[in-house]
Parts: C-alpha cells; structure tokens; sequence
C-alpha cells in the first residue's frame, strides 16, 4: 500500500516548515536539534520528519535524499513536492487521477476506504488535512509521464517513414516493422572453426559458400 498516513495537528505551519528548507543548509541528518534549530521547537512540530520520510525527502535514519536537494531549488521546488505527494500518496491518486483538487471531507471519505475504515474518524480527519495542506503548496501543472507501449506490430504510421542510410530508399513496410521493433539493432556473431587442410581450394570454397548463404 502506497499511502502516508503520518499528519501532523499544525497542517497550516506546513507552509512555513518548508519555507524555512529553502532558508537553512540541508543537514548531515534532520534531526530535533536542527528541527529545533528551524525554529519548530513544540514536540508536536516533529511530525514534520515524519511527513518528510513518508515524501521520499529523508531516508529511514533522517538523512536528506536527493529529493530534498532538488526541492531546495526554488524554480522547481512546487513541482518536486507534486511528484513527491503522488508517490506518497498514489493509492489516492490511483482512486482520484485529480486528488490534490479534493477537499479534506472528499480526501478523507477515499482515504477511509482505501484504509478499509482502520482509523478513527479524528484520524483520517488529520491524515486528509495533513494531505490537502501539502497539497495548496505544490504544483501539479506537470502532467504525469506515462511509459510508452513499445510498437509490436500493425499499421505503422504513414509518416514515420525511414530510409535506409545506404540507398537513400524508403525500405518496404516488413522492414520498417521489423526495425520499430529493434530487430535490424541486433548484432550476429558467428565463429568458424576451419579444418586444419593445405589444400587451398578447401578454404576457397568455404569462404565461396559463406558469401552466397550470409551475402
């Protein structure tokens, strides 16, 4: 199951939590000290590492992974925390392909049904707010990269054509199939073991039958 259920009961400091990672030096480990060190001193501000393990930015001792880099650039830090909240979250996602437009009853009715109602209503009220909150801070303008279906057979499309380079000649449509299916990228290596022989016309003739066999 794909789905954070860490929250946090000051869901409306998340905004200024991870302003102050852009603030600070990423540390060796983020632990309370350096939370304190942000100015999150309250015990309940230490959620805030949880949430952050549960969006890929920390790793299970604490210490930043590459995501946690790349969102301290700001250019592009909205759009890292989107894909970080569709990882984190993505049995919601699989439920609602919009889920980050929800609102927190909406979010919680799908989180408890995917949760098959294990958590108390007060719960799945702070995981739903915790998750709407996240939310309104990133950017999901990026639309979500889907994996390309190799071409296996059929049509090929009229305008994706390919010439050969030796002929400068549209190749027939079996070829341009079987090249769209990476069968013309494949290398043969073939080892003749010769007979041992001092009679030249043996190996004359080899080599003839191999030309006219293999071109």
């Amino acid at each position: 199951m794909a789905l954070a259920e860490s929250y946090t009961n000051k869901h409306n400091a998340l905004g200024t939590f991870f302003n102050a990672l852009h603030e600070a030096e990423a540390p060796e480990r983020f632990s309370n000290k350096f939370l304190e060190h942000l100015g999150f001193t309250s015990t309940n501000d230490r959620a805030f590492i949880t949430i952050l393990k549960e969006l890929g930015f920390l790793d299970s001792d604490a210490k930043p992974k590459e995501r946690y880099y790349q969102f301290l650039d700001r250019s592009q830090s909205e759009k890292i925390l989107a894909q970080a909240i569709r990882e984190a979250y993505s049995d919601l996602f699989k439920v609602n392909r919009n889920a980050n437009e929800l609102s927190p009853d909406e979010a919680k009715n799908k989180i408890k049904v995917i949760l098959k109602g294990g958590k108390s209503e007060n719960v799945l009220n702070r995981i739903s707010k915790t998750f709407n909150a996240l939310c309104q801070l990133a950017d999901f303008s990026s639309p979500v990269e889907e994996a390309q279906e190799d071409i296996v057979d059929g049509d090929i499309p009229k305008d994706d054509t390919v010439v050969d380079s030796a002929s400068g000649e549209a190749p027939q449509q079996e070829d341009v199939r079987r090249r769209k299916i990476g069968v013309g990228s494949l290398q043969y290596h073939i080892n003749i073991v010769l007979p041992e022989s001092k009679n030249q016309e043996v190996y004359d003739a080899i080599f003839k039958s191999l030309r006219e066999h293999l071109g």
